[in-house]
């Protein structure tokens, strides 16, 4: 199944990278690495890789693009900065634990905290984790002080992460952190999740607050962590401030560009952020080894140039990504878009991992294994329904709302009353068709081991599967995603919409 061509990525503003150290304009960019983040493991048959950051950087420096920015060595988090969040319990854990000392500890201290294949215990877990979050803290605080204008973190991102315990492959939610640090000097921040898996920690962590708006562009279905329904809008005075766009396997270029500037530009006329925090998962790339979208370089690294076209103060941080290479490419292709530069798509000689890349450019076609799932139909339906959402939030945070476009505050209650008993037929059409998209979707078969052979332990890929969203290779999701998924369940509405599968 070929691949369609790419969307455009690069227009006349963006300049040509200057080579052979000619004097150059800086960016008033801050860009974030350390030379040990990328050397921690997980474990042999792990897919998530800390070894990407290694290869990521060494793109960005083959690029020369270093000239352009300002480069930080990512400082290391104290146990006090991390508990600004975490629970307490939580962060003695992780700052004492050691895969030795876990084999003296009993079974329920570990699933207390979920640790378990996905989320394994490996040498350095500590360190880790305070590294991959201090490029999140102290560029949020640049951001603060406008000492930059945007912050580069891309070791940071890791969405999943939760109050008291672990999850998909996170320990510490760093993003969590960094907009903790936002809160302190801007009223209003915007977080953006272009990850393929719900951006779950995060809005868990906001989801009462209408001062933090979460926008997450998803995998929907039976897909780790399985949350992010358009029904999942907030809740109390954060009602209508978790936007979530919940998309179908293997979507395309142009759709998926559409949907995101047709909302994003709602979001910021109706919300208008002070600072933005931008999650860049390149998990959402086609050819992922756990993603199913079909994206190219170009639309991933759009979504990056839109939102930077916004002019606010701005994080951009990493965090899915499973094709080492790939995840490479994204990333510092990307940092390239922040620059403003236009990268020559064959990748340098000087490259340490030139001889790593096949073929050996920065934005190789990829080809989809899946039928795009998503309906023009569906699609709107989600955009139209979204777009009505952000209506309903125009006004500072933690103040009476104003009228929206001649509308009096008395009459919204009658205006979500008139919405449930309105619904269009298109609408019910939209639940038919999600019946049914799983169903059409093709996806190729991969071949897992299924002997039983013993493996050690973390690393037996037949549990190393939350990820994946196939039937049958998903354990159990996390204690607290089940509390918070039956705490927040908007059953009323669903009940009054009479269409209960709607996702």
């Amino acid at each position: 199944m070929a691949c369609e061509r790419p969307i455009s990525l690069y227009d006349s503003d963006d300049e040509d990278i200057v080579y052979d150290g000619d004097d150059v304009r800086k960016r008033n960019v801050a860009y974030y690495y350390h030379p040990d983040v990328g050397h921690f493991h997980y474990g042999q048959l792990h897919p998530m890789k800390p070894q990407r950051l290694v290869v990521c950087n060494d793109l960005v420096a083959s690029y020369e693009m270093p000239r352009y920015m300002t480069v930080v060595q990512s400082p290391k988090l104290e146990a006090s900065d991390i508990a600004a969040f975490h629970s307490q319990d939580y962060v003695n854990f992780l700052q004492t634990v050691t895969p030795k000392l876990a084999t003296t500890m009993q079974d329920d201290v570990l699933r207390k905290f979920n640790i378990g294949e996905d989320c394994p215990l490996f040498a350095g877990l500590w360190d880790y984790c305070t590294l991959y979050s201090g490029g999140s803290v102290e560029g949020a605080r640049r951001l603060n002080h406008k000492m930059n204008d945007i912050v580069i973190n891309w070791p940071g991102g890791l969405h999943h992460a939760k109050k008291s315990e672990a999850s998909g492959f996170c320990y510490v939610n760093d993003i969590v952190l960094g907009i903790l640090e936002l809160l302190k000097y801007h009223k209003r921040v915007l977080y953006i999740d272009i990850d393929i898996h719900h951006g779950d920690g995060v809005q868990e962590a906001f989801n009462n607050s209408d001062r933090v708006m979460t926008v997450s562009f998803h995998r929907f279905g039976q897909y780790f962590p399985g949350s992010g329904s358009i029904m999942d809008k907030g809740v109390g005075p954060g009602k209508y401030f978790a936007i979530n766009l919940p998309l179908m396997a293997a979507i395309r270029d142009e759709p998926y560009v559409k949907l995101f500037e047709s909302v994003i530009s709602s979001v910021e006329e109706n919300f208008n952020p002070e600072a933005i925090v931008l999650q860049c998962g390149s998990d959402s790339l086609c050819e992922d080894r756990l993603g199913q979208f079909a994206l190219s370089f170009n639309a991933h690294a759009r979504a990056v140039k839109y939102v930077k076209s916004l002019g606010k103060p701005l994080m951009v941080l990493g965090g899915g990504g499973y094709t080492l290479r790939n995840v490479a490419r994204c990333w510092a292709l990307e940092t390239g878009v922040i620059l403003g530069l236009r990268m020559k798509d064959e990748i340098p000689e000087s490259s340490l991992y030139s001889h790593y890349f096949s073929p050996r450019l920065l934005r190789p076609l990829l080809t989809p294994k899946m039928a795009d799932a998503n309906s023009p139909a569906y699609l709107d339906s989600i955009e139209k329904e979204t777009l009505e959402c952000l209506r309903m939030i125009r006004g500072a945070p933690s103040v009476q709302m104003q009228e929206i476009v001649g509308i009096r505050l008395d009459e919204i209650e009658q205006i979500e009353e008139n919405e449930r008993l309105a619904r269009t037929s298109m609408e019910k059409e939209v639940y038919k068709m999600t019946e049914k998209m799983e169903e059409d979707c093709f996806v190729e078969d991969r071949h897992h081991p299924t002997s039983s052979a013993s493996y050690p332990q973390g690393e037996d890929p037949r549990r190393i599967g939350q990820y994946w969203g196939y039937d049958g290779l998903a354990p159990p999701r996390s204690r607290s995603d089940v509390i918070e998924e039956e705490k927040y369940e908007d059953k009323e509405r669903r009940k009054n919409l009479n269409m209960p599968g709607i996702p």
